[in-house]
């Protein structure tokens, strides 16, 4: 017995959310088969009868994955009002204080639980490490990125701001209300951190005060929320890891951003960055490393709320963790726009124009022999093709 070509079946059933299923047509489907297993329709010819199906399977497998795709209820125009009428510089501000928040509270909160649990009985390695620490930002980093991005851009770092101002034409007028709105974040997820904790906190204060310990410091409850370097650590010594890391980081997303960059699409943008961020906290962190004036500065406001004012001064550090960061980002930008940045391969992928136009363009491509180039090019080609 012969069996039956899978397109000479009696009718087709494709499942759908509900019980009830989308049928194809049996006049469109080929139900006589003959010894070559091709069918003969119902008088129809075959190819058209082929293509029939293949249309119908077609539409029914997109109805089907139509059902799976969430639906909008239908928005209104009370609704479009509203958004039109906020100010874009408030949404951009909310943005980039959320973004802050979101990836400072990950990352201290994940410092926290490690310093504070040094002590217990389960061991530190019960509550974190350095590996989790990095996970932390780098997961926080990406969730900020992919929340508050597209109203703000998602810079989330004064240094990226004033590089963005430096090399991207972001004006300038915003920079002073971006990097308020940075600070603010970063200041806000360290107080809930604080309230969150406050209990262990207040206890492991309580205990360093009747010890005659210093409350600030490496190890400190108040190094929970900004970076204080050991007695054994130099100026130079956290200088240099702060500024390489600093740089590397900035290099990173400089070239994560990059339109002209095969190896990244902007649904990876995220996580680039955030492994990036991590990668240095994993090896540098133990070092002292903030990476950030707004990750470093807002926390370090807390600290010295609840602990003291020897959070800004303790080993003359709180400069460097604060503002080393910004030369370090702007330079390596620098080398990014100055020795890697291929900006007619920008222009070429359709991501930019010629400041002046087609007329510039034309007038660039001319000047370095690119029209030449082509002009004899096509002409080998049509003479090997004669």
């Amino acid at each position: 017995m012969e069996h039956l070509p899978l397109n000479a079946t009696a009718s087709w059933k494709f499942p759908r959310t509900d019980s009830a299923h989308t049928l194809i047509p049996l006049s469109t489907i080929p139900t006589e088969v003959d010894h070559n297993g091709h069918g003969y329709g119902h008088g129809h010819d075959h190819d058209h009868d082929h293509d029939a199906t293949e249309t119908d399977l077609t539409n029914a497998a997109a109805r089907w994955l139509k059902r799976s795709e969430p639906t909008y209820r239908p928005i209104s125009e009370r609704r479009l009002r509203f958004e039109s009428r906020r100010p874009t510089w408030l949404r951009e501000c909310i943005a980039e204080a959320t973004g802050v928040f979101i990836f400072v509270l990950c990352g201290i909160s994940s410092i926290t639980s490690f310093t504070l649990h040094q002590s217990d009985d389960l061991g530190v390695t019960a509550f974190g490490s350095i590996f989790q620490i990095g996970w932390a930002f780098a997961v926080g980093v990406a969730i900020a990125v992919i929340t508050c991005g597209p109203t703000s851009g998602g810079h989330f770092n004064p240094a990226i701001t004033l590089a963005m101002a430096f090399w991207q034409d972001f004006p300038w007028r915003k920079v002073p209300y971006y990097i308020f709105s940075q600070i603010l974040g970063g200041f806000t997820a360290a107080l809930l951190v604080v309230c969150m904790y406050y209990t262990k906190f207040q206890h492991i204060t309580d205990e360093l005060i009747a010890a005659g310990k210093p409350l600030v410091g490496g190890g400190s409850p108040a190094s929970c929320l900004a970076p204080m370097p050991h007695d054994d650590q130099t100026l130079g010594y956290v200088f240099a890891a702060e500024f390489f890391s600093d740089a590397f980081i900035g290099l990173a997303i400089w070239a994560a951003l990059d339109p002209a960059n095969p190896f990244i699409q902007p649904a990876g943008l995220p996580f680039v960055i955030g492994i990036a961020y991590a990668s240095m906290i994993w090896g540098f962190g133990s070092l002292t490393l903030s990476t950030n004036l707004a990750r470093d500065l807002g926390p370090r406001m807390v600290a010295a709320i609840f602990w003291g004012r020897e959070a800004f001064t303790d080993h003359a550090y709180a400069p460097i963790g604060m503002l080393v960061n910004v030369p370090a980002t702007l330079l390596a930008t620098a080398v990014y726009e100055l020795c890697m940045r291929d900006s007619f391969a920008i222009i070429a992928k359709g991501h930019a124009r010629h400041r002046d136009g087609d007329e510039g363009l034309y007038r660039h491509m001319s000047r370095c022999g690119m029209l030449d180039e082509e002009r004899g090019y096509l002409q080998h080609v049509t003479t090997h093709r004669d």
